[in-house]
């Protein structure tokens, strides 16, 4: 098969890459080739802009591929440029997100059928619309998409490795607070869930949904295993032999208020538990994540080390929210019992 990759150079688009390349697929990743990333032996390489869409459409006709992995598509306009560019596709991958679903969900675990965003400008917004587009256009002309939502993926590739914890996405200071023994913040109560799941176990879903994923239909593909944060953490601690970490709770609207540039990811999501039934992905694409959270970060902060992108325990904002919420914590208490 002819696959076209749009991306090709992200956390799990890489993944995607290296295991079509190990494949009989004949692969082409199209991006703007700013990545400085060594794609495998006979992977071809296209350079151009998914987000100038005239251009983008151009392109396409030009490649004509049979079939796409677009892992670059995150807004309404670009959705609908890809049903232009692709009208003759046999089979056209979406990554989705889970952050389509709207929290709080009125059930655990949460499914394909679960609640989505409605239409707005945010992230999972703007996924979740397209999402609509694409289906509306399946149902009205037969466009062959498929939908994959992921769960939070990390691993050896993208920004950072795609590490986040409670003051930030794509931060490594905590990898060296975990450490060096500091304090390490974790939003409320550190008993909210969250769920991991390393790139190579995703992006085999991507590959195997060429092949057997059914069009029309969403296919969750995010680790059934979830962690409460304080636990998360601690077994992250154990995976690279740090010392038991010293965790510190601070209420999500605290931090929120204090980091608001930093504080997206934790409101959007992280302060919600998150438990995921990926059932229809294991038995349609075979999904059945291998990697655990524990060699996973073990794995992805070796991969880290080796290129000096384990930041300093310094430059995260950690010791100035602890001091200001326990600051905050005593005036508070003293103000109630004077």
């Amino acid at each position: 098969m002819d696959v076209l990759v749009i991306g090709g150079t992200g956390i799990i688009s890489t993944g995607i890459t290296e295991q079509l390349a190990d494949s009989d697929h004949d692969v082409t990743v199209y991006n703007r080739g700013e990545t400085d990333i060594t794609l495998p032996s006979g992977v071809e390489q296209v350079q151009g802009d998914r987000e100038a869409l005239d251009q983008f459409e151009t392109d396409m006709e030009a490649l004509d591929p049979t079939a796409v992995i677009d892992m670059r598509c995150f807004t309404p306009a670009e959705a609908q440029s890809a049903i232009r560019a692709f009208p003759d596709v046999e089979r056209y991958l979406f990554c989705s997100t889970v952050a389509v679903y709207d929290h709080p969900v009125d059930s655990y675990p949460i499914t394909e059928t679960s609640e989505r965003k409605a239409a707005g400008e945010n992230y999972g917004e703007a996924k979740a619309e397209c999402e609509r587009i694409f289906d509306t256009a399946h149902e009205e002309s037969g466009f062959p998409v498929v939908t994959l939502r992921p769960g939070h993926t990390y691993g050896e590739g993208g920004n950072r490795g795609g590490l986040c914890y409670s003051l930030g996405w794509e931060q490594t200071a905590f990898v060296d607070r975990l450490r060096r023994g500091l304090p390490i913040v974790v939003h409320d109560s550190g008993t909210s869930l969250w769920a991991s799941c390393h790139r190579d176990d995703v992006a085999s879903a991507f590959v195997a949904a060429l092949e057997k994923g059914e069009t029309g239909e969403h296919y969750q593909v995010a680790t059934e295993t979830s962690y409460a944060w304080d636990n998360y953490l601690r077994t992250a601690a154990r995976a690279i032999d740090a010392p038991e970490p010293e965790l510190v709770h601070v209420p999500t609207d605290f931090i929120a208020a204090a980091l608001p540039d930093q504080s997206e990811l934790l409101v959007r999501d992280l302060k919600y538990s998150l438990k995921y039934d990926s059932s229809k992905a294991k038995e349609a694409l075979g999904f059945d994540p291998e990697v655990s959270w524990a060699d996973g970060f073990r794995r992805t902060v070796a991969w880290l080390d080796e290129r000096g992108q384990i930041d300093t325990a310094e430059s995260s904002h950690d010791d100035a929210v602890i001091a200001a919420w326990e600051q905050a914590l005593e005036s508070g208490v003293s103000a109630v019992t004077e």
